[in-house]
């Protein structure tokens, strides 16, 4: 497993917050002032993440791109040469399946794609690599199931990217060689940003279609202020969304 993965895991929260404690648990005797401070910083730190009112803020701020009109589906053929989805995880082993199946998110992806590709006949490109270190890659898997599930035929698998602004230049190298510079991109809205900057620094022409928003009205009880587990992941990922915005400017402009 990659070294800055597991720092990754360790500095963004919530393991940055669960860190945060554990430094003012162990400084509580020698400065109980900045042990107080750590401990108050840390569980507020949580409380926040939990929260589905500030997933839904912090959501808004992050999906910039407007949702696709199923209006405009019958002329993306002109507008595009292909359809990319980008990988979103694969969960390992499910007995119930017998192999490797693609994580929730990437399902979520894959569904908008099929209904994409079967609108428009565009040919599609599934891109992700080997995220555990081992086969299948994430595309073989998602135009599997693509196939299987969904009944679309996937013309191009990129299967060695580990990152987003990978997805972008290993599909550079399969499309625009054939004179395939116009995409359709599909990813969750928050990932959308950074994705459409990786695709077009990779010299692609985007249209973008985001799916999964969460900056929406939340629908919880109290207007999402109570605390609920499924909030601390997404908002983990939007605050990697808003991490990844920043940073790849930086390393790859």
């Amino acid at each position: 497993m990659p070294i800055r993965y597991i720092l990754k895991q360790f500095i963004l929260p919530p393991g940055g917050f669960l860190l945060l404690l554990l430094l003012a648990w162990w400084v509580r005797r020698r400065w109980p002032r900045l042990s107080f401070a750590g401990f108050v910083a840390g569980l507020v730190g949580l409380w926040l993440m939990s929260l589905p009112v500030v997933v839904e803020w912090s959501a808004r701020v992050l999906e910039r791109e407007p949702a696709l009109a199923e209006s405009e589906w019958p002329a993306l053929a002109s507008r595009v040469d292909a359809i990319v989805v980008l990988g979103g995880g694969r969960e390992r082993d499910d007995p119930a399946w017998g192999e490797d199946q693609p994580a929730s998110q990437a399902l979520e992806r894959l569904r908008y794609a099929a209904r994409l590709a079967r609108a428009t006949g565009l040919p599609l490109l599934t891109t992700g690599g080997l995220h555990f270190g081992e086969p299948p890659s994430e595309a073989a898997i998602m135009a599997e199931v693509l196939q299987r599930d969904f009944g679309v035929a996937v013309r191009w698998q990129e299967g060695e990217s580990r990152t987003t602004w990978e997805n972008a230049t290993h599909s550079a190298r399969l499309l625009q060689p054939a004179g395939l510079h116009r995409v359709l991109l599909v990813t969750q809205a928050s990932h959308m940003p950074r994705a459409r900057w990786s695709f077009e620094r990779a010299g692609f022409e985007v249209v973008t279609a985001p799916m999964g928003f969460l900056g929406v009205p939340n629908g919880r009880p109290l207007g999402g202020w109570l605390p609920e587990a499924k909030a601390v992941w997404q908002n983990g990922m939007l605050l990697n969304e808003a991490v990844g915005l920043f940073a790849y400017p930086l390393a790859y402009d």
